[in-house]
């Protein structure tokens, strides 16, 4: 059965080079990025820094591709 719950926006606060800004992501993308933070050893901040630096459109947007990119790479190591 499919949690609906996890399609639902969260917003959460992060500091991007000193600066405090905001991001809407899905439940389910947050539990993700937590998740992958944690298995690179940094912090949610942190990965999210990083993204921002390389991104090239949206950072949600770049946010969820990440996610799901590196889903999809463990899902192929398996």
């Amino acid at each position: 059965m499919i949690d609906l719950e996890d399609a639902k926006l969260q917003k959460h606060s992060v500091t991007i080079s000193g600066h405090r800004t905001s991001i809407s992501l899905e439940r389910c993308f947050w539990r993700h990025l937590r998740m992958i933070a944690q298995e690179r050893d940094i912090s949610v901040n942190e990965l999210v820094k990083l993204l921002d630096e390389a991104r090239t459109g949206s950072l949600s947007g770049t946010i969820r591709a990440f996610v799901l990119q590196t889903l999809e790479n463990q899902q192929s190591e398996h």
